[in-house]
């Protein structure tokens, strides 16, 4: 770990743009805490939600992805950031802590990914089939991090099984009312810093024509798809080769990673994790993968229409909310 200290307004900066890292329901479940030359992070599961996510498996992974955001970010900053992932033994909700030391030089790539994360955002209606594919997946950026992660992209023909999925996700949560009401309550058009607004979700007629979906409550503006009338997204898989917190974090951070570079490549993106959470579900996605490691996750890849307008940025919580200095 390195003793540099960094000015409390760029880790509040870092804090505030890795924020905008995905998570489930938007429920941004972490907690960061910064003394003179380091930064923890940790788990908050307080308000999270308990009835989609009762392991706490994608609140871990959502926490990963806040990771790789806040170390994208002060590299933009001019700072390298020395991870070390569950100092803490004794507290597993300790998740890693972030020491710093100086960049020699800021180069253009390193601002772009930061501006990359805050282009990022989740687009759940039809996407086009994805531009220059191969030549997207072979420029991925490594990452160290993903020891026990893969990436899995599964081919057009297994579309057909992953609808069928989807709706079996769905049959077998139909009279699951505290899963329903979760839903709605991380769905409802407030004021609040939390959850989904309503212009991120799909109205029917949008819905009837994504089939890989969460069945989010319905939403009540027109038709968005403009000229994409079907979906047409390919279709990836984060799996790790166990289930345990370790991988959940690692995970998070590969997630990050891939989803900058889509964003960078000019595609849009939707992460989903409702196959996941329904174990019937699971094993027809680790048997499309051909794969014995474990499916943590979906992301939809695609081509949206630049025209496409699906309301503001989901809100986020202000740093002041969960970020402490300690002296």
């Amino acid at each position: 770990m390195h003793d540099t200290a960094v000015d409390i307004e760029v880790i509040t900066d870092a804090v505030a743009l890795a924020s905008r890292a995905p998570s489930l329901h938007n429920s941004q479940p972490w907690r960061w805490v910064a003394d003179a030359t380091a930064v923890m992070l940790f788990l908050d599961d307080a308000a999270a939600p308990r009835h989609t996510d009762p392991t706490g498996r994608e609140l871990v992974i959502s926490c990963g992805a806040v990771l790789d955001h806040f170390r994208v970010a002060m590299a933009a900053a001019g700072w390298r950031s020395h991870t070390e992932r569950f100092p803490n033994p004794n507290n597993l909700d300790h998740l890693a802590t972030v020491g710093f030391s100086r960049l020699d030089f800021v180069t253009d790539a390193h601002r772009r990914r930061a501006d990359a994360v805050s282009r990022r955002h989740t687009d759940r209606l039809p996407f086009a089939e994805p531009a220059h594919w191969d030549g997207f997946l072979r420029g991925l950026t490594p990452f160290s991090a993903s020891q026990g992660v893969s990436l899995h992209v599964l081919p057009d023909a297994s579309r057909a099984a992953l609808v069928e999925a989807s709706e079996l996700t769905r049959t077998i949560r139909r009279y699951d009312s505290d899963y329903h009401a979760e839903l709605i309550g991380w769905t409802a058009d407030v004021a609040v810093a939390e959850g989904i607004p309503s212009a991120a979700l799909l109205s029917p007629i949008e819905s009837a024509h994504v089939g890989i979906a969460r069945d989010f409550p319905a939403a009540g503006h027109g038709d968005r798809r403009g000229e994409i009338a079907e979906d047409h997204a390919r279709v990836v898989v984060l799996s790790t080769g166990d289930d345990s917190r370790a991988v959940f974090l690692a995970c998070g951070e590969m997630l990050s990673s891939f989803l900058l570079d889509a964003t960078l490549a000019g595609l849009s993106t939707c992460t989903l994790s409702h196959l996941i959470e329904v174990p019937e579900s699971r094993k027809t996605l680790a048997a499309l993968t051909g794969s014995p490691d474990s499916p943590q996750l979906l992301v939809r890849v695609g081509t949206a229409p630049s025209s496409r307008a699906t309301g503001p940025p989901t809100p986020r919580r202000p740093p002041s909310d969960i970020l402490r200095f300690e002296d």
